[in-house]
């Protein structure tokens, strides 16, 4: 199975929506939307914005490793 390198993150406070690059080397803990300028943070249990906010699973996640 290919690993998907690009999620939509959604923001949780306006639902602004934006395609970013997912990084393969080291999770993103921190977020901040464009549109209303909220940092968002990994939702607890989740290890990095994109499981908690994408539209995608981080790489490693998606490759059934241990993230970070």
């Amino acid at each position: 199975m290919e690993t998907i390198l690009k999620s939509v993150l959604t923001c949780s406070n306006c639902g602004h929506r934006k395609q970013e690059e997912m990084p393969t080397d080291a999770c993103q803990f921190f977020y901040q939307c464009e549109q209303c300028k909220e940092i968002l943070r990994p939702k607890e249990g989740d290890c990095c914005v994109f499981c908690s906010f994408g539209s995608k699973p981080c790489p490693p996640i998606q490759e059934n490793k241990s993230c970070c």
